[in-house]
């Protein structure tokens, strides 16, 4: 039957698992989990731990008696490893569309109108089959006339097995099939606060939802659900984002791997976390003018005395230069910086984003502070060249410093495909 619309959702199954089981074969039929930085927490878990009960984010000290019992193979977050790997994945979907929209790390919407009608199944089998055969990596992919209904046919494929990984919801009796199946929480969209009051309107499934008045829904919650019922319908209202928009807000945070007591090291380790902002900063080409910070103590020890505090200010004049990042973060912890307190966590956030073309104030009066901005640019230009070319060999008053704040890997996999001495060596 022919439809004016298909898209599909190719998801990775359990993605970073999966990066590390592609160097290590021997580990596809074992209890594998990867860990969040600090290697505090469970943030990938294989089909294998999924049964053993253990949910996601879970910390590791709790389930420790399950590590040991069932020899569950745990790992660091080795990033550039499951970026490369993406990029990978990426570049195959890229000859299966003409139109790619990269919705996450490990998920991607293709455009398949006018190119898989004839049989989308057969055509996701294709993708799936072409992702394993170059990368090594198992893929689902849920095929339908909206994102909505692709991303809910992606949760079917991977739900039942009998799918073999492909799920295809163009043709509406299917769709209403298996939208009697999905409870609701499960649609693209509805969190769970939504989800409870849903549920207080007696709708609990897919199917309920689909089949409530656009002008009802609209009523009770928002515009954003009512498209949500059309798409569950069949009525594309989401268009293809090939060029992922700019961020509107930068955090970079992280929890030390050893507690911090005195300035100074806090210090080091906001202008690290600076720098790195400042770079994706740069790299979407736009400028801040509020920078904030926040410190905090360890919540979960009750033991110790807790503080946390968070400071902001704004500037007047945007930048996208390291220096004035790392000088006002600093002087926003000299304000609230207090002695005595064993720091766990530090933030950095850059907001009221903006493109650097946009228009903004120049201070006539002022030239020189106008040519500065433009030697600004080019400095960290210069700077981003280099550490492209060779990572992590510039950076400001961030580096000699003795790093015991960085987050534990301890498990870390090698870097198999992004580090020259790290490659793979086959023995014949």
């Amino acid at each position: 039957m022919p439809f004016n619309s298909c898209f599909a959702l190719v998801d990775c199954n359990n993605f970073y698992v999966s990066c590390e089981r592609v160097f290590r074969p021997d580990l596809w039929d074992k209890p594998v989990a990867v860990l969040s930085n600090n290697d505090g927490c469970i943030i990938s878990r294989s089909g294998e731990v999924k049964k053993l009960g253990i949910k996601m984010a879970v910390p590791v000290h709790q389930i420790e008696h399950l590590i040991k019992k069932h020899n569950i193979q745990l790992f660091s977050s080795n990033y550039a490893l499951y970026a490369d790997l993406s990029m990978r994945v990426m570049s195959v979907l890229e000859e299966f569309t003409p139109r790619l929209e990269v919705y996450s790390i490990d998920e991607a919407f293709l455009d398949l109108t006018g190119i898989a009608e004839q049989n989308p199944t057969a055509y996701g089998q294709q993708i799936r089959k072409s992702i394993w055969r170059n990368t090594g990596l198992p893929v689902c992919v849920g095929i339908g006339p909206t994102k909505t209904l692709a991303k809910l046919a992606n949760f079917a494929a991977k739900k039942w097995q009998k799918t073999e990984g492909v799920v295809d919801l163009t043709s509406p009796s299917h769709r209403n099939k298996l939208m009697h199946r999905v409870p609701v929480n499960e649609v693209w969209g509805i969190g769970s606060q939504t989800t409870k009051k849903l549920n207080r309107l007696g709708i609990t499934s897919a199917w309920d939802l689909a089949h409530q008045p656009v002008d009802f829904i609209r009523s009770q919650f928002s515009v954003v659900i009512a498209r949500t019922v059309r798409e569950l319908n069949g009525s594309a209202c989401l268009s293809l984002e090939e060029v992922a928009p700019d961020k509107q807000q930068i955090i970079c945070s992280r929890s030390f791997r050893n507690r911090i007591t005195t300035r100074p090291v806090l210090a080091e380790a906001l202008t690290d976390f600076c720098s790195r902002a400042a770079e994706k900063l740069r790299a979407q080409k736009s400028v801040t003018d509020s920078i904030g910070i926040t410190i905090k103590t360890n919540p979960f020890n009750l033991n110790e005395p807790q503080y946390q505090r968070s400071a902001n200010l704004k500037l007047n004049h945007a930048t996208q230069d390291t220096r004035k990042i790392v000088s006002t973060a600093k002087y926003l912890l000299n304000q609230i910086f207090k002695t005595g307190y064993r720091y766990h966590h530090c933030a950095v956030q850059l907001s009221h984003i903006k493109a650097e073309t946009a228009p903004r104030q120049i201070d006539i009066f002022d030239i020189s502070a106008n040519a500065e901005n433009i030697n600004s640019r080019r400095l960290m230009n210069t700077m981003d060249q280099i550490n492209l070319r060779f990572p992590n060999s510039t950076a400001l008053a961030s580096r000699g410093f003795d790093k015991r704040w960085q987050f534990k890997v301890e498990k870390r996999s090698p870097h198999y495909t992004s580090c020259w001495t790290e490659l793979v060596s086959a023995k014949m």
